[in-house]
């Protein structure tokens, strides 16, 4: 399965912020959006950074006073990985797990296409066992002609 087919179903809408976002106000986005991660760009669309819910933690732990107005880009992940909708699956979530990372952008041709989720993997996955299960079930139970 590739990262296309993902999206296929999940679909290719991001939430995007700009870097001079104020983590309070970013923590509200998350909320409303219920996301786990926001991608910082500039006016052109280009990604600037990633911010998740690691971050946000880690801005309250060490910025508590001040947490209302500090801007995003001070707390972003400016050194993302990004994949491709031709990315297989299974590397996605190597990448996935040897970064420690939990959402990876898509880009193809310089665009954003979407945002794959650690948890979009999984379900992805799922679903494959779920059909081949189904398959193989349905195969021992001489459901098929021949």
């Amino acid at each position: 399965m590739k990262v296309k087919d993902i999206l296929a179903t999940k679909g290719s809408r991001v939430i995007t912020i700009e870097k001079n976002t104020l983590v309070f106000d970013a923590m509200s986005i998350f909320s409303a959006n219920r996301v786990g991660s926001l991608l910082v760009v500039d006016k052109d669309d280009n990604i600037l950074g990633i911010i998740a819910a690691k971050d946000v933690l880690m801005a309250v732990v060490n910025h508590y006073e001040e947490l209302k107005a500090i801007e995003v880009e001070k707390i972003m992940t400016s050194n993302i990985i990004v994949g491709s909708e031709e990315d297989d699956i299974d590397y996605i979530q190597a990448i996935m797990t040897e970064n420690r990372v939990r959402h990876i952008p898509i880009i193809t041709d310089k665009k954003i296409k979407g945002l794959v989720s650690i948890g979009d993997i999984v379900k992805s996955q799922m679903t494959a066992k779920d059909v081949e299960n189904k398959y193989l079930k349905d195969y021992m139970a001489d459901k098929y002609p021949g």
